[in-house]
């Protein structure tokens, strides 16, 4: 790991903050990488660009040339949410969500990380029984840029009445190769356990999936490698979510078995995430999405975002120093009984609890970063 100090090569940092809710929490990003940068002394470059339904309105494009352009030539991108109702009319060519398809495969971010991962204060907000998610600490690993999201042929054709909508499944097998050296590299740094999700027994593609990734199990003889087929991995989930400790599947299932694990955390406002090259850069963004219904409200929960920010720290810049004191920041303010309204027990305040706005969560962060979570906090 790397000390930097502030005569090293700066971060360069792309903030996305997108629509909805995006702009709130990437703000108290930004606050949050400002005050890092100057209590660690870490020289840190931040810009900001459109995209998604933002960048529509501004430009008719989700995702300009411009904004392309920034994030190739950013070291990491930190990435609010897309979309919403507003935009749903549009062609789907010019959609918002097209925004997140065309960075991950221009910069060829093929590995998505979604850890779910239970504070312990948060027991109470899974929607499972305590003892079944307390101490859960799982990885889902999804291939991001294959499958059937961007096979050809696809679209809509023929006349009004009579049309076919077509979308192609497929899968390369070096594009299943990479990923589940990924996935296997991840299992042997936690507890040497890799379960691949597939639907092998009705996909071919999905067959070639179990084929390939069995094949590189014989790299990693020291992982216990085994199968599950899509709908039995997303019921074992929620009967035992404690049986899994690193997933890895194609983009599809993963695009849900992620979302699944997200509620067995108390919130999907609680995951982080990271989308990787085969170097390390990568494109962060918590998982929850632009929740529209509460944009502007000051309601939003920042708490993923800041784990992706640790994330980031972590996984492009080597700096698990800072990840960790993140990390451990978050834990601190949960700790002393702070909560949004969507981590709140039983979706209400008890007495042990006090609802904080975006803006106040982000402060009180901040504060346990400043004061490594050892003091009292206040808003």
């Amino acid at each position: 790991m790397s000390n930097n100090n502030a005569q090293d090569k700066p971060f360069n940092i792309l903030l996305l903050p997108g629509d909805g809710i995006g702009p709130e929490i990437i703000e108290q990003a930004r606050l949050l990488l400002i005050q890092l940068s100057d209590q660690e002394n870490v020289s840190m470059q931040l810009s900001a660009a459109d995209v998604g339904g933002a960048a529509y309105d501004k430009v008719g494009q989700p995702l300009p040339d411009d904004t392309l352009e920034k994030a190739k030539q950013a070291d990491a991108i930190l990435l609010g949410a897309v979309g919403g109702p507003k935009w749903e009319p549009l062609d789907i060519s010019v959609r918002p969500e097209k925004a997140l398809l065309g960075l991950r495969s221009q910069l060829e971010l093929f590995a998505n990380l979604r850890p779910a991962q239970l504070f312990p204060q948060l027991a109470e907000a899974s929607s499972l029984k305590n003892e079944r998610v307390a101490d859960l600490d799982l990885l889902i690993i999804r291939e991001l840029t294959g499958g059937i999201y961007f096979g050809q042929p696809r679209g809509v054709e023929g006349e009004a009445g009579q049309r076919v909508g077509r979308n192609t499944y497929i899968y390369h097998e070096d594009e299943i190769r990479r990923i589940a050296h990924v996935a296997f590299k991840a299992a042997q740094k936690r507890n040497n356990m890799l379960c691949s999700v597939d639907k092998a027994n009705v996909l071919e593609v999905t067959e070639l999936w179990r084929e390939v990734v069995t094949d590189v199990a014989r790299d990693y003889p020291d992982v216990r490698l085994t199968h599950m087929y899509v709908d039995n991995a997303a019921m074992q989930l929620v009967r035992d979510p404690k049986q899994f400790d690193v997933m890895v599947t194609g983009n599809m299932f993963g695009d849900i078995l992620s979302d699944i694990a997200a509620m067995l955390t108390g919130s999907i406002g609680m995951l982080p995430s990271a989308s990787l090259d085969a170097n390390g850069k990568g494109m962060y963004e918590p998982v929850h999405g632009s929740a529209p219904d509460i944009a502007g409200q000051n309601k939003a929960n920042p708490l993923a975002t800041f784990l992706s920010v640790a994330m980031m720290l972590r996984y492009s810049f080597d700096r698990e120093d800072l990840a960790a004191q993140i990390e451990q920041a978050v834990a601190a303010v949960l700790s002393q009984g702070f909560r949004t309204k969507d981590i709140a027990a039983n979706g209400a305040i008890n007495g042990d609890e006090k609802l904080v706005s975006t803006s106040e969560m982000g402060q009180l962060v901040r504060q346990a970063v400043s004061s490594k979570g050892v003091n009292k906090l206040a808003v």
